[in-house]
């Protein structure tokens, strides 16, 4: 097998946590309270820890299609997409959100800036591209589009899901992108880092009227597991394999390195990767253009083995799990409230009443909404119907390991609301 990313069973740096590795700070009132902000308010969280590149020129489709799983034959001005890059295995090795910005003009937020800027070297496109330092202000929640509204003065009614459009917000130029990672109606707020400070404190003022709160690292990506937002480095490590290595090694690209925690554990780096139809993006691949990893795909289409699902850990067994610090003699590896905040892919292995493996959960978290522990779970398709039950492994491979009972439930668990026609319900 070719080089390929270097999976670590060791736990992450403990300074680089969440918080403070994001440039978010770990509470702002109280995480419970921050964990209720969009289900019952809004809030405004931080995620200007993502790259800004502009790409702009004639052939910027065409580099586009070479490299992401999408299709690019329908992609207006004001949209934006998921996009999804893959090996040549069908593996993921990046994903984010690509948004058109005029004719020839384009914004690539995320990851993804990494591997363009050592790819395009190694083509004849003509393309320019140009890194921004920019902020992005997620306001999400019920009342994001009222609180918005009142602090643009504008009608925000007519933004359909995934497109954007420019905003006033304290005299600056904002894009207002509609997405929705908490799995809400919200908004992304985006423009240069230099208007940081000046946006967030006018939406912060704006927003008292609606009971806006500001989340921080604690609870910045438990939207994500109750929404099913698989993440890189959380819920996957990234496919990187042979050149792939090699080119991110000329930039010191910082994941070649991925830190994994939990019961999981195998000598085959692929088995910590994933393809988009384990997360249910299959609908993201389209095979009307030529792209890496567009045959390995093709034929993983035919027979989709795993789909994933959202764990429900059995309450009881979790309690006995923080009884065990109280205990005399050995104890179980700690649960983490309300997840971990390390910059670390935490995975368990699933089994069934045999125990047989059946599946992998990563991302686990406290949901003090529906006060459960829950879990993202790529399980095999046998065992994938909501109600049936599992096990899973909590603790370290050489650790006192405890046998938890879950139910499978649907992913994503929390009910999905981004794209609310917001013309007629509002």
């Amino acid at each position: 097998m070719d080089k390929m990313v270097q999976v670590a069973r060791t736990p992450g740096n403990k300074d680089w946590l969440w918080g403070r590795g994001w440039g978010q700070q770990i509470e702002h009132t109280n995480w419970l309270d921050e964990q209720m902000s969009w289900k019952k308010s809004c809030y405004i969280g931080d995620w200007s820890f993502l790259q800004f590149m502009k790409v702009k020129g004639t052939d910027a489709i065409k580099l586009f299609s070479s490299i992401f799983v999408n299709s690019f034959a329908k992609f207006e001005v004001g949209q934006a997409k998921h996009i999804i890059m893959c090996n040549d295995d069908g593996y993921i090795m990046m994903e984010g959100i690509l948004i058109r910005l005029s004719e020839d003009e384009y914004a690539v937020e995320g990851i993804p800036p990494f591997w363009l800027m050592t790819y395009l070297p190694e083509s004849d496109y003509n393309v320019e591209t140009e890194m921004i330092p920019s902020y992005f202000w997620q306001v999400q929640g019920p009342n994001s589009l009222e609180l918005l509204e009142d602090l643009t003065g504008e009608d925000l009614k007519d933004i359909k899901f995934m497109h954007y459009r420019y905003v006033t917000i304290a005299g600056k130029k904002v894009i207002a992108l509609r997405q929705g990672m908490s799995g809400e109606v919200g908004f992304e707020l985006q423009g240069p880092m230099e208007d940081m400070q000046t946006i967030r404190d006018a939406v912060m003022a704006a927003g008292q009227k609606f009971g806006i709160l500001e989340i921080g690292g604690r609870v910045a990506m438990i939207n994500h597991l109750e929404a099913c937002f698989p993440t890189l480095q959380t819920e996957y490590v990234p496919a990187f394999t042979g050149k792939d290595v090699e080119l991110l090694s000329k930039i010191e690209f910082p994941l070649l390195t991925v830190k994994v925690e939990g019961s999981f554990e195998s000598d085959n780096p692929e088995d910590y990767f994933r393809t988009p139809y384990d997360f249910g993006w299959g609908n993201r691949v389209k095979f009307d253009h030529d792209f890496r990893g567009r045959a390995a795909l093709e034929e993983m289409s035919k027979n989709i083995k795993r789909q994933i699902v959202t764990l429900e850990w059995n309450t009881d067994d979790v309690i006995d799990v923080y009884a065990s610090l109280y205990r005399e003699g050995d104890h179980y590896d700690y649960i983490e409230m309300p997840r971990t905040l390390y910059w670390v892919s935490h995975m368990d292995k699933v089994v069934n009443s045999e125990d047989k493996p059946i599946g992998t959960s990563a991302s686990y978290g406290y949901s003090y909404f529906f006060r459960k522990n829950l879990s993202l779970c790529v399980i095999d398709n046998e065992y994938a119907t909501p109600g049936t039950e599992v096990t899973l492994i909590w603790g370290e491979p050489g650790h006192p390991q405890k046998k938890i009972r879950a139910v499978v439930a649907s992913a994503p668990y929390k009910k999905d609301d981004r794209r609310t026609d917001l013309r007629k319900t509002h």
